[in-house]
């Protein structure tokens, strides 16, 4: 009777949507037969940050600019996208909303990490999510004024699932992406997932470990982005005041998917420790906010 053989961490890295992309796929098979799904896995990234960015003027949703008063039909993942973000609006009475794209832009958060161009986007400031019109049925998005979309506290989210899934016919996989990932089966000794959460104001030092199988884990920090003529201007806004959060350094969720944790880590952000709390707590999915001072918080674990 042949021998099985052993399983082996494949690691694949990638950059994209400005960080690093990095697949493990735990497997007996060699890593030849395993490069062309991971490929493809990685190639989502791509999709989604071309469909969702803002820092191209000929990406989906910024092109959305040019139908301003008029349904514009389109694609089905950026519908998908647009369609969750602004459920999530909804449920914060607008503390999270995504039409705070201008409002960032001005923050200093300009510059597309690709080629190095500035951005100025002619788009009004003074919007909510109230302004965005969707249609189920005929899957259009009408913006009722010039505004910018700012995705990017669900779609990286997005694409990190989409990649997971490219792999499902392999149960032992991490998907990981700026610190945000999801995990499913085991690592190579056989063990739940060991994930470290960082420390929002010491480096290198963790303020929590999980050990974690099956779930999503993202995390949104005011460490993680900076701008300003002093870099200490942070990139999560309250959509109700347009202006940076600072009552939570960082929170993370754990949840079933990457798009939920993704978006309802930055909305509980917004919220601030004890409506973020509740909030959590009213999802059902587990969290872990650490405050400015360093004091930590939980829910559901």
């Amino acid at each position: 009777m042949p021998v099985a053989a052993p399983k082996t961490a494949h690691a694949f890295a990638s950059v994209s949507m400005d960080t690093g992309v990095n697949i493990q796929v735990i497997s007996d098979q060699p890593r030849e037969v395993l490069e062309a799904s991971v490929q493809r896995a990685l190639a989502w990234f791509d999709s989604v940050e071309r469909i969702c960015t803002r820092f191209d003027r000929t990406s989906e949703v910024m092109r959305l600019l040019d139908e301003v008063g008029r349904p514009a039909r389109v694609s089905t993942l950026l519908f998908e996208v647009v369609t969750f973000a602004m459920d999530l609006a909804e449920q914060t009475n607008g503390a999270f909303d995504p039409t705070i794209g201008a409002s960032i832009e001005q923050l200093g958060f300009d510059t597309n990490y690709k080629t190095g161009e500035v951005i100025h986007t002619l788009a009004e400031t003074g919007v909510s999510f109230r302004d965005v019109k969707l249609d189920r049925r005929a899957h259009t998005i009408e913006l009722r004024r010039p505004l910018v979309l700012d995705l990017n506290a669900v779609a990286k989210g997005l694409a990190i699932d989409l990649a997971a899934r490219e792999l499902q016919a392999y149960p032992d996989v991490c998907v990981e992406a700026g610190g945000d990932l999801v995990v499913r089966g085991h690592n190579l000794a056989g063990e739940p997932w060991r994930i470290g959460i960082q420390h929002p104001r010491a480096d290198g030092l963790l303020a929590r470990t999980l050990d974690i199988t099956d779930s999503a884990v993202c995390t949104s920090g005011d460490y993680e982005r900076r701008a300003g003529k002093d870099m200490n201007t942070g990139h999560i806004l309250d959509g109700r005041t347009h202006r940076p959060v600072s009552d939570l350094a960082s929170v993370t969720v754990i949840a079933p998917t990457a798009m939920a944790a993704d978006g309802l880590s930055t909305a509980a952000m917004v919220l601030g420790r004890k409506q973020g709390l509740e909030f959590l707590e009213h999802q059902g999915v587990g969290g872990v906010m650490v405050a400015p001072d360093g004091t930590t918080y939980e829910v559901n674990l």
